[in-house]
């Protein structure tokens, strides 16, 4: 079929077209939505009211979390108030997990209570079909639910102890550095804090912002080892507090605990070498022997038990 100019040519000429009017709208709407700086000044500048901002939130932050936390602070306030501080104390050595209150976490306790102690009893009435028996699992459902949270907050604690004391000795050669390198104790905790992100880099920058928030420096040291719990840290505290109390150079002071520190992670490694032992001892005995043995003897089991009969008839 011959190929017709005249088509042709009117064909390129409209795609030409076409290609000039998109591209002009497409310039077009983007100088429309190019939002200069006094268009940005005037849209932050905007002053909005507490509703638009609490109606901005996710209903969830807006409704939810607060009518739980109310529900929680409701039933924690039945415990005393000996039992509230220790469990503050607690929390804050746990490093405040979730954001809990002693209220919080008392409500969740008797929540938790209620709620394994509800499914106990249906797990044993599905199980057994005894509304007796499920009666009576009851209460242990919810004495689990109830001193699960606690257990799972003391394992908490004892994990942070670990990693604080765990990363003490690093942070204390790092602090001596800075401090012979001429920088200041708080410019030095700070780099310090700074340089790391765990959980005794987090302390310590909170220490430091206490300190830069007007608390003296004796109480915000003292809080600290108030939120760790561990000898070591308090060992540190100790150290800094009677270098200032007796006029010694903090750093000659640190230089002397640093080494310290080191000697004593030694002797803990050594330590858990020693007990590496005993602890291997039990997965040997009842886990990797007798897969051994039936490895080994497995295959001349038959042929033995074989020949003892052969002998015996």
């Amino acid at each position: 079929m011959p190929l017709d100019i005249t088509w042709l040519s009117w064909m390129v000429a409209g795609l030409v077209v076409l290609s000039i009017v998109l591209f002009s709208l497409g310039l077009r709407a983007r100088r429309l939505d190019v939002e200069t700086v006094d268009d940005r000044v005037r849209r932050y500048a905007q002053a909005r009211s507490v509703e638009e901002i609490e109606l901005s939130e996710p209903f969830g932050e807006r409704v939810i979390k607060p009518l739980l936390r109310g529900v929680l602070g409701l039933i924690g306030r039945l415990a005393p108030q000996r039992n509230i501080e220790d469990l503050e104390h607690d929390l804050a050595q746990a490093g405040r997990p979730l954001g809990l209150t002693a209220i919080d976490f008392l409500g969740v306790r008797l929540l938790a209570a209620v709620a394994v102690a509800l499914a106990t009893a249906g797990a044993v009435f599905v199980l057994r079909s005894s509304a007796r028996l499920a009666l009576l699992s009851t209460p242990v459902g919810g004495f689990l639910g109830f001193y699960a949270p606690l257990l799972w907050l003391r394992m908490r604690i004892g994990n942070r102890r670990g990693a604080i004391d765990r990363a003490l000795p690093d942070c204390l050669d790092m602090l001596v550095v800075s401090l012979d390198a001429g920088l200041g104790f708080d410019a030095a905790v700070l780099k310090v804090a700074q340089r790391w992100g765990h959980q005794l880099a987090r302390e310590l920058e909170q220490m430091e912002y206490e300190i830069r928030a007007g608390k003296p420096r004796v109480e915000a040291l003292r809080d600290l080892v108030t939120r760790t719990g561990t000898e070591d840290i308090a060992t540190f505290v100790a150290v800094i507090l009677q270098a200032d109390q007796f006029g010694v150079s903090v750093a000659k002071a640190l230089h002397i605990h640093a080494e310290q520190m080191r000697v004593l992670r030694r002797y803990r490694a050594e330590e858990l070498a020693r007990e590496a032992t005993l602890k291997m001892l039990f997965p040997l005995v009842f886990m990797i022997f007798p897969a051994l043995l039936a490895v080994v003897l497995g295959p001349a089991l038959p042929e033995l038990l074989r020949s003892l009969g052969s002998v015996g008839g």
